[in-house]
């Protein structure tokens, strides 16, 4: 099963994803950390990340990018935070894939096959695309790439979560055959 959960920044969507593995019962639980500790402000989240799941049982993963080398070691519950972060190691980090044309499409089909290998995966997004207009092109290509992971993710998901002011609002949708 597949959860995808989105929202903006200080949204409450980490804890509430968080939460939804903590409800799925006793099993593993691996939190995949996609955030690459850049300047005071990325090293205070990845702080605060932490302590919200301290006694939680989370195994943490680190994989900034390139999740086709994640392995876990037993079937269970994973958490994926970030779809943002994920992306823009791709495309910025040194390691990264940069800019490539099947780039949304080779991270949502490995997220697709995370799904299928565990009980639950459960992944969030953040939703820049309220904050306003891009500042340049290339952050307006970023951001047209990211929202183009997410209607992926939307599509594979079994369950579509927006969470605005610590609430959870779960969405649903149909798909139109053509």
């Amino acid at each position: 099963m597949m959860i995808f959960v989105f929202g903006g920044s200080g949204s409450g969507k980490s804890e509430y994803a968080e939460q939804r593995i903590l409800e799925a019962g006793e099993m593993p639980r691996y939190y995949v950390a996609t955030m690459e500790p850049f300047g005071e402000e990325g090293k205070k989240r990845i702080e605060r990340h932490r302590k919200l799941r301290a006694g939680k049982g989370f195994t943490t993963v680190e994989c900034a990018m390139h999740l086709e080398g994640l392995l876990l070691s037993e079937k269970g519950a994973v958490l994926l935070e970030d779809l943002s972060n994920l992306l823009a190691n791709e495309i910025w980090s040194e390691n990264g894939r940069g800019w490539s044309q099947d780039l949304a499409e080779a991270i949502c089909r490995r997220i697709k096959d995370i799904s299928d290998e565990q009980h639950l995966l459960v992944v969030v997004g953040n939703d820049i695309h309220r904050d306003g207009e891009a500042q340049t092109p290339e952050m307006e290509q970023y951001a047209s790439l990211l929202a183009e992971c997410q209607t992926r993710l939307v599509a594979l998901a079994d369950e579509v979560v927006e969470v605005v002011c610590g609430i959870p609002i779960t969405l649903s949708y149909t798909v139109e055959a053509n």
